[in-house]
This record gives structure tokens, C-alpha cells and sequence, in this order.
């Protein structure tokens, strides 16, 4: 009788659904937010129970609904002055949370320094860090007297294993913040069936060039870093052979206006501000191009790659290189030099076609991360 008993509670044991979660301030239109989303996808694949806990409620996605969705607000908190007994207080909130809402998971990921200030005050076990952007020039560490700013970095990253998701972030990591810091690359997940799926979304645009898919495509957020100063003073200096279609947001639009106003190609350039869903664009375009000066990851090359879609780059510091041949990038903030890549890739665009590599799958990612955690 008591063997039975035995038998049974160990089969009910191995029955018990393992749990991640995946923590993250909120969920608006970027390339991070996006990414969590996918990697979730990933562990539902694996047969976890997932979980996101966010600290606004923003949200920009379409939210995958084989996740489970919690908004903890960290805005009351910001009326204590002092900023480490805000985030540890509201660690201490967070942790009851958890506990009491979802139970101890076997995997905790915080993504972006807004999560990470917090959960590095946590006092549950099983947590990682996901870096998704090269510390130095998030934070500026660009010379040795930024001494405060680094032993604060190394308070929060030294405390619990780092993943990053490029090997340029993890040596920009490494680095910037020094050996105190455990790490290890996995990249971003991609899930190339569903990118597919929603490429095939009609769209119902009025532009002659993108009805007759004749146009090359970029997509970003409007900041210094996507640099479309470069991008557009080099397609200026291309042959224009196709009109030049802009996908995105940001405080550097009316900028980015202005410069193509001056530059006299405000007839070749579309600004048609963020979509959700740039998949379709992605299809249909004669060709993609990035003109970043720094990069974590770079989500939007794989995902061009997912849809077959020709695709050159600046070979910024981290992403790009880890993805694409030489032969598509060309050097950052080198003007005549992405010219002549955009004239080249007009004129034969599938010289240009990079296979998506099965690595990126959201499953295949995750299993990477589930390795880390036991290893």
C-alpha cells in the first residue's frame, strides 16, 4: 500500500508544470518588448507555464494569448524620494506578488535597466539578467572617470547571471563592468511561422510604390542611434531608384522630415510612422537597410531574413556581423559607402538574400536559457 502511495506521489510530482517569468517595465511598440513576447512563446512551446509581469500597463502588441499577463504598477513608489528604498520596497512588493499570484518559478528573466534596478532586490532564487543593449553606450561609460556609474552597474549585474543577446553585448559587457560579471550569449528567438502569418496581412495603402512593391525599407524608432541622418544622406547619394519607405516613431521624426526637405528627396521618401506589423512591408519590399551606429541585437535583420527580403547593414558594434556576410554591411556613419550598397542593392537585390537560421526559433532559444539556468 505504502509503495502505491510512493508511486503515485512521484507521478503527480513529475506532472507539476514548471513555471518562467519574464519581467519587464511595460510593453510598448520596441524591439525588447517584442522579443519577450517571442521568447515566451518559446517556453510555452517547451511546455512551461508562462508568465509576464510588467510595471505598466502600456502595451503596444498584440498580446500572444498562450501567455499569462500581470500588471504590478511601480508609479506609487516614485513618491519616495530616495531611489534604493523605492526599488527595494517595491522589490519587497513585487516578491509577494509573485509568490502569492503565480508561485516560485523556475526561471526569472528581467529585461531593461527599469526592471532590472528592481529585481535586483529580490530576494528569489532562479534570476537572470537579459542585456539587450551594449552597457557602454546606454550608459555612456565612454571614459575611465565614469568610476560611480560603473560600481552601480556592477551592484545590479554582478549580483545574478547576465545573458546577453549578441556576442557584442556580452563583450561590451564584459568590458565595460569587468570580470565581478557572469555571462553567457543566447539571441533573441524569432518565430518564423508566425512572421510568415502576419506578412500576409493585406494592407491598404494609397502609395503607387508600395502597391507595386517598389520601394527599399527601413524600420526604427526616430533616435540618434538608428542614425537616419546617414540613411538619408546616402540614399540622396544612391541611385533613388526606388522610393525609400520609413517605418517608425520617435522624437527625431520632424527632424528627419526637415533633412529630407533639404536634401530634395522629400518626393522619394515615405514616412508612414509605426505599425505593429511591418511584416507585410518587410515582404513586398525590393530590399531592407539599416543604417545603426550601435545595436544590441538587431531584431529587424532576422526577421527580413525570415521573409526572404534582401538586406545590407552598418556593421555596428554588436548584431549585424553576427548575421549578415561581409559583403552586406559596410562601415558606420560612411555615407558614400551605404550609397553605393543601396545603388547596388537596387540593382540586384537578390545578391543581397540571407537564409534565416533555425537557431533564432523561439523553442531552440529557450532551451538554450533552460541549459544556463542548470548549468
Amino acid at each position: 500500500m505504502s509503495n502505491n502511495i510512493i508511486e503515485k506521489q512521484e507521478s503527480s510530482d513529475k506532472m507539476v508544470q514548471k513555471k518562467v517569468l519574464l519581467v519587464i517595465n511595460c510593453l510598448q511598440g520596441g524591439g525588447a518588448e517584442r522579443s519577450v513576447l517571442t521568447l515566451g512563446q518559446g517556453f510555452y512551446e517547451l511546455g512551461y507555464e508562462v508568465h509576464v509581469l510588467r510595471f505598466k500597463p502600456l502595451v503596444e502588441y498584440d498580446l500572444n494569448p498562450n501567455l499569462i499577463y500581470h500588471v504590478l504598477r511601480s508609479k506609487p513608489y516614485k513618491l519616495i524620494p530616495n531611489t534604493q528604498l523605492r526599488y527595494q520596497l517595491f522589490a519587497r512588493t513585487v516578491d509577494r506578488y509573485i509568490l502569492s499570484n503565480i508561485g516560485q518559478p523556475d526561471i526569472i528573466l528581467s529585461n531593461l535597466i527599469p526592471s532590472d534596478r528592481v529585481m535586483v532586490h529580490s530576494k528569489l532564487p532562479n534570476l537572470m539578467y537579459v542585456i539587450r543593449n551594449t552597457i557602454s553606450n546606454k550608459f555612456e561609460l565612454n571614459n575611465h572617470s565614469e568610476v560611480n556609474k560603473v560600481k552601480k552597474l556592477q551592484n545590479i549585474y554582478g549580483k545574478h547571471p547576465c545573458v546577453c543577446v549578441s556576442r557584442g553585448v556580452e563583450k561590451d559587457l564584459q568590458a565595460s563592468l569587468g570580470s565581478c560579471i557572469s555571462s553567457t550569449t543566447i539571441y533573441n528567438a524569432f518565430d518564423k511561422e508566425l512572421i510568415e502569418k502576419l506578412a500576409s496581412e493585406p494592407l491598404n495603402l494609397q502609395h503607387e510604390a508600395l502597391r507595386s512593391n517598389q520601394y527599399l525599407l527601413h524600420v526604427g524608432s526616430f533616435k540618434p542611434e538608428k542614425a537616419h541622418d546617414v540613411l538619408l544622406n546616402a540614399y540622396a547619394q544612391s541611385s533613388m531608384a526606388y522610393p525609400l519607405v520609413l517605418l517608425g516613431k520617435g522624437k527625431m521624426l520632424d527632424q528627419t522630415r526637415a533633412l529630407a526637405k533639404k536634401l530634395g528627396i522629400s518626393d522619394k521618401v515615405i514616412f508612414l510612422g509605426f505599425n505593429k506589423n511591418p511584416y507585410p512591408f518587410m515582404k513586398d519590399a525590393k530590399g531592407f537597410v539599416l543604417s545603426s551606429r550601435s545595436e544590441g541585437f538587431v531584431r529587424v535583420i532576422p526577421e527580413a531574413m525570415a521573409l526572404n527580403a534582401p538586406v545590407i547593414s552598418t556593421n555596428c558594434q554588436s548584431g549585424p556581423s553576427e548575421m549578415l556576410p561581409i559583403y552586406n554591411l559596410v562601415p558606420v556613419d560612411d555615407v558614400p559607402a551605404l550609397a553605393n550598397k543601396m545603388t547596388a542593392l537596387m540593382a540586384e537585390p537578390q545578391k543581397f538574400v540571407v537564409s534565416f537560421d533555425e537557431q533564432f526559433l523561439p523553442k531552440n532559444i529557450a532551451q538554450q536559457y533552460i541549459d544556463y539556468m542548470a548549468s
